[in-house]
């Protein structure tokens, strides 16, 4: 699969040899550790199959972390993955405790005050997964903007952020995994989960048995892209070329197939 990104990272040697220089790197602080160490520093939650998770064998699999892999695979560097709940990674990126994010997180005005977006590479959208047929069914946001029903969400997530605006008058509760999130909605603590789509599809193919259902059509759409620090615009400029380039190859196409549409990766799951 990565053949092709070694094509692209040949194709890239120049500028990239040009941005190692030692005038480049003294104003790009970011791009000159990862230089000097050899080492691409990637945060992900750990917990968001089909995007990134822990498998049984204990190594890491998902989406973004073929995709982190590719890159780095491109660029020469060994990939580190440094996992922290995702209420964490970007205040870990804002200290320097890595050098990037791939995590599902959403591309938000709010979120590019702080932080530099490479993509995106994913369009996902919020939905719900809920054993309630009148929350499924329901057309608009307004009719699950109840008082009587509760929404479990990611901690300091887009989620949690769509339901404070969007579904102000039903309760929030915050949690830090979807499998905490999902088993309140089971044993019927909560009313629904509201996350990403991709998320909301895994819930139900995981727990088959549960009456989980979701919505026909997400509530928003929203597009999923790569953190990287502000302080550091060479370091972004390299990693949106190589995704450029990534993208162009057809590579990143042929992994949402395989994790979105093929199932058998399942299997893998603790």
């Amino acid at each position: 699969m990565f053949h092709s990104i070694r094509l692209a990272a040949i194709a890239a040697l120049t500028a990239f040899t040009l941005l190692a220089s030692s005038a480049a790197t003294a104003q790009s602080p970011v791009l000159n550790r990862v230089i000097k160490s050899g080492t691409l520093r990637v945060g992900m939650s750990a917990n968001q199959p089909p995007l990134n998770v822990k498998g049984k064998s204990g190594q890491m699999l998902g989406l973004e972390v073929d995709l982190a892999k590719g890159l780095g695979y491109a660029l020469g560097f060994e990939v580190e993955i440094v996992q922290r709940p995702f209420g964490q990674l970007l205040p870990a990126l804002k200290k320097g405790q890595v050098d990037m994010v791939i995590s599902g997180v959403d591309i938000t005005a709010e979120r590019t005050k702080d932080f530099l977006f490479v993509g995106p590479y994913l369009l996902s959208g919020k939905s719900l997964v809920t054993t309630s047929k009148a929350l499924a069914g329901a057309d608009t946001v307004e009719d699950i903007n109840q008082p009587d029903v509760t929404f479990v969400t990611l901690k300091n997530s887009t989620s949690a952020a769509f339901v404070k605006k969007n579904v102000p008058k039903a309760k929030l509760v915050g949690v830090d995994t979807y499998e905490e999130a999902i088993a309140k909605v089971i044993d019927g603590s909560a009313s629904a989960m509201i996350a990403d789509l991709p998320a909301c599809v895994l819930a139900i193919l995981r727990n088959p048995d549960a009456g989980l259902i979701t919505l026909e059509e997400p509530l928003s759409v929203e597009p999923m892209g790569i953190a990287v620090s502000a302080r550091d615009e060479r370091f972004y400029n390299l990693i949106d070329n190589y995704i450029d380039a990534i993208e162009a190859t057809g590579i990143l196409s042929a992994l949402r197939t395989k994790w979105f549409e093929d199932d058998s990766w399942l299997n893998e799951l603790p």
